[in-house]
């Protein structure tokens, strides 16, 4: 059984970590280098446990306890949703929180070396769009995701949430530096396919079969798209067939439909 506390005041020091959840500023300052990040949601919660992160506490609606009564490995808070939203900032509508323990980020050439396709992002820095990416790389065959150090975090609860948790089922790593790193992904024998909306790119339905052997598909981020340097840096430049004059797709639209591309011929 959970170790339950009843909480009734939102300025309690035992839910410090639950403060100002919307404040992007200040937990993106603090969740990294208190080795900390929060889930929300019963299922994400759980797939961040199967995944091997360390709960520190749960934080829950008081109506919900009998929902974690599995969770004995960390103390649960338990407060009305009053309590919950001042003490969090925002209404938990999904009546379940968790802080979690970091694990050490992992190396690139680690990844590397176990993936067969892998997405490489670049400034990509809005949390929902990392959240999306990593849930169609899940889904849809990527091995792993490299991350420009300009990249948004994909342990930050929105990038969490929208990923469904499936940011713990995509290893990951910060590749650097940018992006002279892109070598390393070179030697490691994978083929650099940049995704741009250029008319001379090539059409990514008419990669040869070498191309698309050990693919790393390199995405920019929304708006300004792939920097000169990136694309300097990759093989091939690649894009998606357009119509009725749409010129690009949101980044994790986008990505979603190269991931499908690139492993349509897998056997599932």
């Amino acid at each position: 059984m959970p170790d339950v506390h009843l909480i009734t005041d939102p300025d309690d020091d035992r839910l410090g970590d639950y403060r100002a959840l919307t404040d992007l500023e200040l937990r993106t300052k603090w969740e990294p280098p208190n080795g900390l990040f929060i889930a929300e949601g019963e299922l994400v919660l759980r797939r961040a446990r199967r995944a091997g992160y360390r709960p520190r506490s749960y934080l829950v609606d008081a109506k919900r306890i009998d929902q974690l009564d599995d969770l004995g490995d960390a103390p649960v808070y338990a407060a009305t949703p009053a309590v919950l939203e001042k003490a969090t900032g925002f209404h938990v509508h999904r009546g379940v929180l968790a802080s979690f323990h970091r694990l050490p980020l992992r190396d690139a050439g680690d990844v590397l070396t176990t993936a067969r396709r892998v997405a490489i992002l670049e400034d990509v820095n809005n949390h929902t769009n990392i959240g999306a990416v990593f849930r169609g790389a899940a889904a849809l065959g990527i091995d792993a995701v490299l991350l420009s150090p300009s990249c948004a975090d994909p342990l930050y609860r929105r990038s969490v949430r929208v990923s469904m948790g499936e940011v713990f089922a995509i290893p990951y790593a910060r590749l650097e530096p940018w992006p002279d790193g892109l070598k390393r992904v070179r030697e490691a024998g994978f083929t650099i396919l940049a995704l741009t909306p250029s008319p001379e790119a090539l059409p990514m339905q008419r990669l040869t079969p070498t191309q698309r052997t050990r693919p790393a598909l390199l995405l920019g981020a929304e708006g300004p798209g792939l920097s000169h340097q990136a694309l300097s840096a990759s093989d091939t430049p690649i894009r998606l067939p357009m119509r009725r004059g749409v010129d690009s797709l949101n980044v994790a639209a986008a990505a979603a439909v190269a991931f499908w591309e690139l492993g349509r011929d897998d056997d599932l």
